[in-house]
Protein backbone atom coordinates (compact mmCIF):
# COMPACT_ATOMS: atom_id res chain seq x y z
CA UNK A 1 0.00 0.00 0.00
CA UNK A 2 1.14 3.47 -1.06
CA UNK A 3 2.31 5.82 1.57
CA UNK A 4 0.28 9.14 1.93
CA UNK A 5 3.38 11.60 2.48
CA UNK A 6 1.79 14.93 4.24
CA UNK A 7 3.50 18.34 3.45
CA UNK A 8 5.04 19.65 6.90
CA UNK A 9 3.86 22.82 7.20
CA UNK A 10 6.35 25.73 7.73
CA UNK A 11 6.23 28.54 10.38
CA UNK A 12 6.56 31.33 7.83
CA UNK A 13 3.85 32.25 5.49
CA UNK A 14 2.70 30.57 2.99
CA UNK A 15 3.31 31.80 -0.57
CA UNK A 16 0.02 32.58 -1.11
CA UNK A 17 0.32 35.62 1.43
CA UNK A 18 3.60 36.69 0.78
CA UNK A 19 2.85 36.86 -3.05
CA UNK A 20 0.45 38.96 -2.02
CA UNK A 21 1.28 41.20 0.38
CA UNK A 22 4.26 41.64 -2.08
CA UNK A 23 2.13 42.37 -5.30
CA UNK A 24 0.32 44.85 -3.34
CA UNK A 25 2.58 47.09 -1.46
CA UNK A 26 4.82 47.01 -5.03
CA UNK A 27 1.48 48.39 -7.16
CA UNK A 28 1.06 50.69 -3.75
CA UNK A 29 5.19 51.84 -3.85
CA UNK A 30 6.32 51.67 -7.65
CA UNK A 31 3.44 50.84 -10.27
CA UNK A 32 0.85 52.76 -9.02
CA UNK A 33 2.85 56.31 -9.81
CA UNK A 34 4.18 55.26 -12.70
CA UNK A 35 1.15 54.47 -14.01
CA UNK A 36 0.09 57.81 -12.85
CA UNK A 37 3.04 59.11 -14.93
CA UNK A 38 2.10 57.58 -18.02
CA UNK A 39 -1.62 58.79 -17.83
CA UNK A 40 -0.42 61.88 -17.46
CA UNK A 41 1.67 61.62 -20.67
CA UNK A 42 -0.95 60.31 -22.71
CA UNK A 43 -2.95 63.97 -21.82
CA UNK A 44 -0.46 65.12 -24.17
CA UNK A 45 -1.40 64.22 -28.39
CA UNK A 46 1.33 62.75 -30.85
CA UNK A 47 2.54 65.47 -32.24
CA UNK A 48 3.09 67.34 -29.36
CA UNK A 49 5.15 64.33 -27.22
CA UNK A 50 7.28 64.02 -31.03
CA UNK A 51 8.03 67.42 -30.49
CA UNK A 52 8.97 67.33 -27.12
CA UNK A 53 11.34 64.49 -27.30
CA UNK A 54 12.81 65.34 -29.86
CA UNK A 55 13.63 68.71 -30.21
CA UNK A 56 17.38 69.67 -29.95
CA UNK A 57 17.09 70.66 -26.35
CA UNK A 58 15.78 67.40 -24.75
CA UNK A 59 18.23 65.26 -27.02
CA UNK A 60 21.23 67.30 -25.62
CA UNK A 61 20.33 66.90 -22.55
CA UNK A 62 19.35 62.58 -23.12
CA UNK A 63 23.12 62.64 -24.23
CA UNK A 64 24.41 64.24 -21.20
CA UNK A 65 22.39 62.54 -18.40
CA UNK A 66 22.59 58.89 -19.91
CA UNK A 67 26.56 59.49 -21.31
CA UNK A 68 27.62 61.05 -18.15
CA UNK A 69 25.87 58.55 -16.02
CA UNK A 70 27.64 55.77 -17.92
CA UNK A 71 30.53 56.71 -18.07
CA UNK A 72 30.45 57.69 -14.37
CA UNK A 73 28.75 54.42 -13.01
CA UNK A 74 31.80 52.44 -15.58
CA UNK A 75 34.71 54.82 -13.74
CA UNK A 76 33.33 53.89 -10.32
CA UNK A 77 32.73 50.00 -11.10
CA UNK A 78 36.81 50.25 -11.44
CA UNK A 79 37.68 52.41 -8.58
CA UNK A 80 34.58 50.61 -6.25
CA UNK A 81 36.57 47.54 -6.66
CA UNK A 82 39.68 48.44 -6.01
CA UNK A 83 38.26 50.06 -2.59
CA UNK A 84 36.91 47.63 -1.82
CA UNK A 85 39.63 45.27 -2.24
CA UNK A 86 42.08 47.54 -0.40
CA UNK A 87 39.60 47.26 3.25
CA UNK A 88 38.87 44.04 2.71
CA UNK A 89 42.40 42.51 1.55
CA UNK A 90 44.68 44.85 4.06
CA UNK A 91 45.00 45.75 7.47
CA UNK A 92 46.64 49.44 7.53
CA UNK A 93 46.27 52.83 9.92
CA UNK A 94 43.04 54.40 9.48
CA UNK A 95 41.40 51.74 7.78
CA UNK A 96 38.20 52.28 9.47
CA UNK A 97 37.84 55.66 8.97
CA UNK A 98 38.44 55.03 5.49
CA UNK A 99 36.10 52.72 5.44
CA UNK A 100 33.77 55.40 7.25
CA UNK A 101 34.50 58.02 4.35
CA UNK A 102 32.99 55.56 1.75
CA UNK A 103 29.69 56.04 3.22
CA UNK A 104 29.47 59.68 3.13
CA UNK A 105 27.78 60.69 -0.13
CA UNK A 106 25.16 58.62 1.49
CA UNK A 107 24.28 60.67 4.62
CA UNK A 108 25.32 64.22 3.07
CA UNK A 109 22.98 66.28 1.92
CA UNK A 110 22.83 66.66 -2.24
CA UNK A 111 23.01 70.21 -2.58
CA UNK A 112 25.53 70.36 0.06
CA UNK A 113 27.31 67.98 -2.50
CA UNK A 114 27.06 70.06 -4.99
CA UNK A 115 28.47 73.35 -3.50
CA UNK A 116 31.47 71.78 -2.33
CA UNK A 117 32.18 70.30 -5.55
CA UNK A 118 31.67 73.16 -7.03
CA UNK A 119 33.85 75.67 -4.83
CA UNK A 120 36.39 73.06 -5.27
CA UNK A 121 36.72 72.92 -9.27
CA UNK A 122 36.01 76.52 -10.42
CA UNK A 123 38.93 78.23 -11.57
CA UNK A 124 39.66 80.05 -8.37
CA UNK A 125 38.76 77.12 -6.36
CA UNK A 126 42.01 74.08 -4.65
CA UNK A 127 41.76 71.46 -7.68
CA UNK A 128 40.13 74.05 -10.28
CA UNK A 129 43.49 76.26 -9.81
CA UNK A 130 45.57 73.53 -10.76
CA UNK A 131 43.96 72.81 -14.02
CA UNK A 132 43.23 76.72 -15.04
CA UNK A 133 46.57 77.83 -16.17
CA UNK A 134 46.39 75.40 -19.02
CA UNK A 135 42.97 76.21 -20.15
CA UNK A 136 41.02 73.47 -18.77
CA UNK A 137 37.76 74.27 -17.04
CA UNK A 138 36.05 71.84 -14.41
CA UNK A 139 32.99 73.57 -13.15
CA UNK A 140 30.11 74.51 -15.73
CA UNK A 141 30.91 71.49 -17.89
CA UNK A 142 30.11 67.83 -18.71
CA UNK A 143 33.19 66.72 -16.64
CA UNK A 144 32.27 68.59 -13.37
CA UNK A 145 28.68 66.73 -13.98
CA UNK A 146 30.66 63.87 -14.45
CA UNK A 147 32.30 64.05 -10.99
CA UNK A 148 29.58 64.79 -9.54
CA UNK A 149 28.14 61.29 -10.51
CA UNK A 150 30.81 59.56 -9.88
CA UNK A 151 31.05 61.00 -6.13
CA UNK A 152 27.62 60.26 -4.98
CA UNK A 153 27.65 56.34 -7.27
CA UNK A 154 31.03 55.24 -5.65
CA UNK A 155 29.27 53.93 -2.29
CA UNK A 156 27.42 51.47 -4.46
CA UNK A 157 30.17 49.93 -5.68
CA UNK A 158 32.18 49.45 -2.99
CA UNK A 159 28.86 48.49 -0.33
CA UNK A 160 27.82 45.46 -3.31
CA UNK A 161 31.03 44.13 -3.73
CA UNK A 162 32.89 44.62 -0.77
CA UNK A 163 30.72 41.63 1.23
CA UNK A 164 31.57 39.18 -1.28
CA UNK A 165 35.08 40.11 -1.29
CA UNK A 166 34.68 39.07 2.37
CA UNK A 167 33.02 35.80 1.80
CA UNK A 168 35.58 34.81 -1.03
CA UNK A 169 37.00 31.53 -0.64
CA UNK A 170 41.01 32.23 0.03
CA UNK A 171 41.90 28.50 -0.48
CA UNK A 172 41.00 28.40 -4.19
CA UNK A 173 43.14 31.54 -4.58
CA UNK A 174 45.78 29.85 -3.04
CA UNK A 175 45.10 27.14 -4.82
CA UNK A 176 45.77 28.59 -7.99
CA UNK A 177 48.99 30.25 -6.65
CA UNK A 178 49.97 26.21 -5.83
CA UNK A 179 49.15 24.94 -9.13
CA UNK A 180 51.74 28.13 -10.76
CA UNK A 181 49.10 30.11 -11.97
CA UNK A 182 50.52 34.02 -12.52
CA UNK A 183 48.62 36.46 -10.32
CA UNK A 184 47.30 38.24 -13.48
CA UNK A 185 45.43 35.00 -14.74
CA UNK A 186 44.49 33.99 -10.97
CA UNK A 187 42.97 37.45 -11.29
CA UNK A 188 41.61 37.04 -14.52
CA UNK A 189 39.53 33.65 -13.82
CA UNK A 190 38.86 32.67 -10.14
CA UNK A 191 38.65 36.04 -8.35
CA UNK A 192 36.61 38.06 -11.23
CA UNK A 193 34.53 35.63 -12.52
CA UNK A 194 32.23 35.51 -8.95
CA UNK A 195 32.54 38.74 -8.23
CA UNK A 196 31.19 39.84 -11.89
CA UNK A 197 26.98 39.44 -10.41
CA UNK A 198 28.39 41.85 -7.46
CA UNK A 199 29.84 44.17 -9.98
CA UNK A 200 27.15 44.27 -12.18
CA UNK A 201 24.55 44.90 -9.11
CA UNK A 202 26.76 48.27 -8.45
CA UNK A 203 26.94 49.41 -11.53
CA UNK A 204 23.42 49.12 -11.61
CA UNK A 205 22.90 50.58 -8.59
CA UNK A 206 25.24 53.60 -9.42
CA UNK A 207 24.26 54.08 -12.80
CA UNK A 208 20.43 54.37 -11.44
CA UNK A 209 21.29 56.83 -9.00
CA UNK A 210 23.56 59.04 -11.32
CA UNK A 211 20.48 58.98 -13.93
CA UNK A 212 18.10 60.56 -11.66
CA UNK A 213 20.61 62.99 -9.42
CA UNK A 214 19.86 66.53 -9.18
CA UNK A 215 20.43 67.97 -6.00
CA UNK A 216 24.30 67.55 -6.44
CA UNK A 217 24.37 68.10 -9.91
CA UNK A 218 22.90 71.72 -11.01
CA UNK A 219 25.83 73.69 -8.86
CA UNK A 220 28.49 72.56 -11.10
CA UNK A 221 26.83 71.91 -13.65
CA UNK A 222 26.01 75.63 -14.80
CA UNK A 223 22.99 74.28 -16.55
CA UNK A 224 23.68 75.99 -19.76
CA UNK A 225 21.01 75.45 -22.34
CA UNK A 226 22.20 72.20 -24.92
CA UNK A 227 25.49 71.63 -23.34
CA UNK A 228 25.30 71.20 -19.47
CA UNK A 229 21.67 70.51 -18.75
CA UNK A 230 20.70 67.29 -17.53
CA UNK A 231 17.07 65.64 -18.14
CA UNK A 232 16.21 66.33 -14.50
CA UNK A 233 16.71 70.26 -14.37
CA UNK A 234 14.55 69.98 -17.96
CA UNK A 235 11.65 68.21 -16.00
CA UNK A 236 11.63 71.10 -13.07
CA UNK A 237 11.51 73.88 -16.02
CA UNK A 238 8.62 72.32 -17.11
CA UNK A 239 6.98 72.29 -13.68
CA UNK A 240 7.58 75.50 -13.17
CA UNK A 241 6.16 76.30 -16.38
CA UNK A 242 2.90 74.05 -15.10
CA UNK A 243 3.39 72.38 -18.41
CA UNK A 244 2.48 69.03 -16.15
CA UNK A 245 1.83 66.35 -19.19
CA UNK A 246 5.23 68.02 -20.81
CA UNK A 247 6.97 67.20 -17.73
CA UNK A 248 5.41 63.61 -17.55
CA UNK A 249 6.57 63.23 -21.42
CA UNK A 250 10.33 63.35 -20.30
CA UNK A 251 10.33 61.60 -17.46
CA UNK A 252 8.60 58.62 -19.24
CA UNK A 253 10.81 58.47 -21.87
CA UNK A 254 13.62 58.76 -19.24
CA UNK A 255 12.48 55.94 -17.42
CA UNK A 256 11.83 53.55 -20.16
CA UNK A 257 15.86 54.32 -21.55
CA UNK A 258 16.59 53.67 -17.71
CA UNK A 259 14.25 50.40 -17.56
CA UNK A 260 15.72 49.32 -21.04
CA UNK A 261 19.49 49.71 -19.74
CA UNK A 262 19.28 47.88 -16.36
CA UNK A 263 17.15 45.77 -18.05
CA UNK A 264 20.15 44.86 -20.03
CA UNK A 265 22.15 44.35 -17.14
CA UNK A 266 20.24 42.36 -15.01
CA UNK A 267 20.05 39.74 -18.24
CA UNK A 268 23.92 39.81 -17.55
CA UNK A 269 23.89 39.64 -14.32
CA UNK A 270 21.51 36.34 -14.56
CA UNK A 271 23.65 34.66 -17.05
CA UNK A 272 27.01 35.28 -15.30
CA UNK A 273 25.45 34.44 -11.87
CA UNK A 274 24.43 30.77 -13.63
CA UNK A 275 27.84 31.04 -15.72
CA UNK A 276 30.00 31.20 -12.53
CA UNK A 277 27.75 31.02 -9.39
CA UNK A 278 27.59 32.53 -6.10
CA UNK A 279 31.36 32.52 -4.30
Amino acid sequence: MARIRFRQPSILPGFGLTFGFTIFYLSLIVLIPILGLFVKTFELDWASFERIVTGPRFLAALRLSFGASLLAALFNVVIGTLIAWVLVRYRFFARRFVDAIIDLPFALPTAVAGIALTSLYVPQGWFGRLFAPYGITIAYTPVGIWIALVFIGLPFVVRTVQPVLEDFNREVEEAAATLGAPRRTTIARVILPPLLPAILTGFSLSFARAVGEYGSVIFIAGNIPRQTEILPLLIVFRLEEREYAAAAAIATVMLLVSFLILLAVNLIQTWSTRRFGHV
